[in-house]
């Protein structure tokens, strides 16, 4: 672990100076604007601009006094709190602080920690590195901008990614293993370890750490109130899954061809296409290879999200760009980079009339259609690709 220290350290370099500065203003700027706008009226109640801030502070307090965490506290809160009772302990240390102060350092946690994963990816130079991270820069002011977890999930499964490379494997199911315990969905990128050997050392890991995070809650409730809440967390989550549609590939089908497929169908349908790749296990050595799964992994989690909305994208975004480094430049690659830049990332940023994004990017899903058509290719690059060594830098063609 101390070699691993170090080496995270030595990737501290000068080059990464612009980024640091970049995303610093970023959280402050952001975070203040948060903090300083005029609280919204809804039904004749006030709310703050960082209102999911907020909802993820209340929710320890709704802890540590035995409350129902899923309940709607219309007087505090404009929405629902949706994680684990686990995520409420852990956001014990911020929801002490003023809300400020914690917010700019919530902020600060998805936005720096996104920074060092990407410094930890096997086989791309700094320079590459540098510009994966402006490329997502717009994507993460999105999901910053709502006070999001997005940062923090993709961060911690592209550090689960990194540990495994580098054999920390214990440390590293503990960071896909939590992102579980924000949003469930993130346990599927626990399927990275069919990659490696020993599978029944990593199993016992994963059972370890879940169990953990299970009972972590009981520092501070007892366990009747912790079996309550997870039959709370689950019928919360039932219900969101028979209600909703989101930016996805549900949503997608449903504004395009008016058709409304059973979403359990089209998940399963998503996983076993997902998966198809790992039949060809004898490319599992092929570090090209392994990098495109995990982008096929980050897009999956959100075109087959029927909760995903625009401060979600962070995650596809990170895949994409994965994906197009992981692989020589092609004409495809270029175009598919293009439109999910133009379509995805800048879809609702000011270079778009109001009226364009009012009646043709949000009734068509305009924001999901390139990631959809990236995850397509994603997965034929990964069935059909050639094997590539990942020897990325900013001479070859690979580049941006």
């Amino acid at each position: 672990m101390v070699k691993l220290l170090r080496k995270i350290g030595n990737l501290c370099v000068k080059n990464f100076l612009p980024i640091h500065i970049f995303y610093g203003l970023l959280v402050l700027v952001v975070s203040l604007q948060s903090w300083l706008l005029e609280p919204k009226i809804i039904n004749g109640l006030l709310y703050c601009h960082y209102n999911n801030y907020v909802i993820f502070k209340q929710s320890f307090f709704h802890l540590i006094n035995n409350q129902d965490l899923y309940s709607l506290y219309v007087n505090e809160q404009r929405d629902l709190f949706k994680y684990s009772p686990t995520f409420s302990l852990l956001f014990a240390p911020l929801a002490i602080l003023p809300d400020i102060i914690g917010l700019i350092l919530w902020n600060a946690l998805n936005a720096f920690l996104l920074v060092y994963s990407v410094k930890l990816l096997p086989g791309f130079s700094d320079k590459a590195k540098i510009k994966i991270l402006f490329f997502v820069l717009l994507e993460l002011n999105t999901s910053l901008q709502n006070s999001q977890s997005n940062g923090l999930m993709v961060a911690l499964i592209l550090i689960g990614f990194c540990l495994f490379e580098r054999g920390f494997f214990f440390v590293g199911v503990s960071c896909i293993v939590l992102t579980g315990f924000i949003k469930i969905y993130g346990l599927i990128a626990l399927g990275l370890l069919v990659f490696y050997p020993t599978k029944i050392k990593h199993a016992i890991y994963t059972l370890l750490n879940i169990a953990f995070f299970l009972i972590l809650p009981l520092i501070v409730i007892p366990v009747k109130q912790l079996v309550f809440l997870y039959q709370s967390w689950g019928n919360l989550l039932l219900g969101d899954h028979s209600s909703a549609y989101g930016l996805s590939v549900i949503g997608w089908l449903n504004s395009w061809f008016h058709v409304m497929p059973n979403k359990t169908i089209v998940s399963l349908v998503g996983v076993l296409i997902l998966g198809l790749p790992l039949l060809w296990s004898k490319r599992y050595s092929s570090d090209s290879f392994r990098m495109m799964w995990l982008a096929n992994v980050l897009v999956w989690m959100v075109i087959f999200n029927h909760m995903a909305e625009s401060p979600t994208f962070i995650i596809a975004v990170v895949g994409v760009i994965l994906w197009y480094f992981a692989k020589p430049a092609t004409f495809t690659s270029q175009v598919v980079i293009l439109l999910v830049f133009v379509f995805t990332i800048l879809s609702r940023t000011d270079i778009f009339p109001k009226y364009v994004k009012d009646h043709f990017f949000d009734p068509y899903m305009i924001k999901v259609v390139p990631c959809i058509l990236c995850w397509v290719v994603i997965c034929y690059d990964s069935i059909f690709g050639k094997e590539e060594k990942l020897e990325i830098n900013v001479d070859n063609p690979r580049s941006l």
